[in-house]
């Protein structure tokens, strides 16, 4: 990952009304339209038991910043959590981003004791599916029709011994 790179937790009672827009945006641009959190967004954040953590990088001006990923966790029950959302902007894939965002996402949901994190990968997003393996989560079963009729998902999950 690019060392300009910085996580920040997502707090729309103080962070600028822009910030929540650009990753508006960036979920509008990457998930198709019935995936999509976009109109949801402002409701999503205002859950209690929900969090969203961004990437932001130096845009190569001068103090110029974009943000390129964020990642959406929720606690599900005080023993499990879900990462609901992970995206990163397609022209910085491949640059340590995502893994970032989901191992920020990963020690953040930890905080809370909890033994499993679950989530929801299309079979087809090889890349996605590779990161997820790569930090421990395994395939529990595969949900027919999940996304949309024809478009399935793998429920993966990370279990913690303690």
């Amino acid at each position: 990952m690019a060392a300009a790179a910085a996580i920040s937790d997502l707090d729309p009672l103080k962070d600028a009304a822009a910030v929540v827009e650009e990753i508006v945006r960036l979920e509008r641009k990457i998930f198709p339209k019935h995936e999509s959190l976009a109109k949801s967004f402002h409701d999503e954040l205002r859950k209690r038991n929900s969090g969203v953590m961004y990437l932001k990088t130096n845009k190569g001006k001068e103090g110029e910043e974009e943000i390129v990923g964020y990642v959406m966790y929720s606690w599900i029950s005080s023993l499990c959590a879900s990462i609901t959302k992970l995206a990163v902007k397609e022209s910085h894939r491949g640059q340590g981003h995502g893994e970032a965002l989901l191992k920020a996402a990963i020690q953040r949901c930890r905080r809370r004791t909890i033994q499993r994190i679950c989530l929801h990968v299309d079979p087809t997003r090889i890349a996605a599916l590779s990161l997820y393996r790569k930090l421990g989560f395994q395939v529990d079963e595969l949900i027919r029709h999940y996304y949309s009729p024809g478009r399935d998902a793998f429920r993966m999950y990370l279990e913690f011994d303690e």
